[in-house]
């Protein structure tokens, strides 16, 4: 990563942060004018202070997937529910989902080096109370401030990386933001698994949360001492009423998704779906509003007008549910198969050999068939889980068709990953593209915390009072079976998008060409 020069904050800055905290990829708006840092580094700090922020980046990730494999051994060291086990990684999702867009607007306002250092120290407290969490209830209450402190930090990485980094360097920069934050879900799994099977000083399951509180100290040591402060010079609101309502919106939906299977489908949990529409709907004309007043909602309504940005943004809903198999995977091995963490950690290399194949390939492919890379993706997610789960449910271990499915698997999400936010954005007005970005990182966050909520409920209704291996192995496959049939959906509409976008570019020849004639 070269920093040589880095020493005092572009003249870049935009209405939004123009931040991706799914998949570390950005569509930059023009320059509209600059506030100078209140004190820049010297450039022999700044390589650091972009240390530092891109530990901020992998931390969030990093908790979201390490949680997977400790989840057996959660389930016997505190009593925890399987209602509980779903929560403890969809609240975390569903807070950070909430409050990301928020935090980038916190950001802009307050000063983002700020922020961060509020955001990297809940990070810490929060992730020190998970360690301490006697009960379910209490891990899943920390994990929800987790993914609240969370939502403060990772909006201000790229925002400072675009206010610090001359223009010329940041597209390495943000590269390398994004291969970190992919590195995550890999290191998460292998290192949830390592820390449960060597217990270090002593500890079980608390460590993949309190190993989080010495890297976090440095990192506010290392914010403080090196990042400088910077914000957009035009003031925005916090549409507050708005997180409120799309808070409310999300534990309507997501609560009884994850409690209802195990309480019998009391008629609590309709009325819980019941009341969602209504809220939806007030969400939707409280926005509308402050459209027509000129203010700043928390999510812009205008966006959905463009075909190719609504049904991208289902496309990223609908990819990101599928998140749910680094939780049933762990399970079905650890629970279903007695594997020891470590060994159901090491599992995922052959997901992880495609993950890291798939990005490495990305650019020739597009160069080939361009945004039909989407398709070619989702194509191979769905072809790599239906195998894996064929061979998980006639196989008593995990052979080589298993693996081969994975490792197809994993290059179809290593070609979508980088691709779906360049394709979803590809015709957002250059002014909007912050804002957008933050809408689709939202979504993707929600998709992440109802495709745990739904699909691992699924999981363990398949599995519930059946404690065998094959049980396991059925739901399992059940569970992929359902992540294939959204992927299916996703191909499908992967192709309308590239389709609208191919009129959309003959359109836009057949304009020039009249310009010219007229001319």
């Amino acid at each position: 990563m070269n920093t040589k020069g880095i020493s005092r904050p572009s003249t870049d800055d935009t209405h939004e942060s123009g931040k991706d905290g799914a998949s570390g990829h950005m569509v930059r708006p023009p320059a509209t004018g600059h506030l100078p840092s209140d004190a820049p580094p010297p450039a022999a700090h700044t390589g650091m202070a972009l240390v530092v922020l891109l530990v901020g980046a992998f931390l969030a990730p990093l908790d979201y997937f390490i949680v997977n494999l400790a989840l057996p051994s959660i389930h016997a060291g505190i009593d925890a529910s399987d209602a509980q086990l779903q929560l403890i990684i969809s609240a975390y999702a569903s807070a950070f989902a909430v409050l990301l867009i928020t935090g980038g607007r916190l950001g802009d306002l307050f000063g983002r080096k700020r922020i961060f250092m509020t955001g990297m120290a809940g990070f810490v407290i929060a992730s020190a109370l998970c360690g301490v969490a006697t009960s379910g209830t209490m891990l899943v209450g920390a994990r929800i401030l987790q993914g609240l402190a969370a939502a403060l930090m990772v909006p201000q990485v790229l925002a400072t990386i675009r206010a610090v980094v001359p223009l010329h360097q940041q597209t390495k920069i943000i590269g390398f933001y994004g291969f970190v934050y992919g590195l995550s879900s890999i290191v998460g799994q292998l290192g949830g698994g390592a820390l449960i099977t060597y217990r270090p000083f002593g500890l079980d399951w608390r460590a993949v949360f309190l190993i989080n509180v010495p890297i976090g100290l440095l990192a506010f040591v290392g914010a403080w001492k090196t990042i400088p402060e910077n914000r957009q010079p035009t003031r925005t609101k916090i549409d507050m009423i708005g997180v409120v309502l799309l808070s409310l919106l999300l534990l309507l939906l997501i609560y009884p998704l994850t409690h209802g299977r195990e309480a019998g489908w009391p008629l609590w949990t309709f009325v819980m779906f019941a009341l969602s529409v209504p809220v939806f709907v007030l969400f939707i004309g409280f926005e509308q509003r402050i459209v027509r007043r000129g203010g700043f909602p928390l999510v812009d309504l205008q966006l959905f007008r463009n075909p190719a940005f609504s049904i991208g943004l289902v496309v990223a809903f609908l990819f990101y549910c599928n998140s749910a198999f680094f939780l049933t995977y762990g399970i079905y091995l650890q629970t279903g198969l007695h594997w020891t963490p470590l060994k159901a950690g090491l599992a995922i290399m052959p997901f992880a050999i495609g993950f890291v194949f798939g990005p490495l390939t990305s650019p020739a492919v597009v160069a080939r068939i361009g945004t039909h890379v989407l398709t070619l993706g989702f194509a191979l997610l769905a072809v790599g889980f239906t195998v894996t789960g064929w061979a998980a449910l006639r196989h008593s271990e995990p052979g080589l068709v298993f693996y081969v499915g994975l490792v197809c698997a994993g290059i179809g999400h290593g070609l979508v990953f980088p691709s779906v936010m360049r394709v979803v954005l590809s015709e957002v007005a250059p002014e909007k593209a912050g804002l957008a970005s933050g809408v689709v990182n939202t979504t993707l966050q929600i998709g992440a915390a109802f495709g745990i909520a739904a699909i691992s409920g699924v999981f363990f209704g398949i599995v519930q009072g059946q404690d065998t291996p094959r049980a396991y192995a059925h739901a399992f496959e059940g569970s992929l079976s359902i992540n294939a049939v959204l992927l299916a959906a996703c191909v499908v509409l992967s192709v309308m998008v590239v389709r609208h976008q191919q009129h959309r570019a003959l359109q836009l020849a057949r304009e020039n060409r009249a310009l010219k004639n007229c001319a």
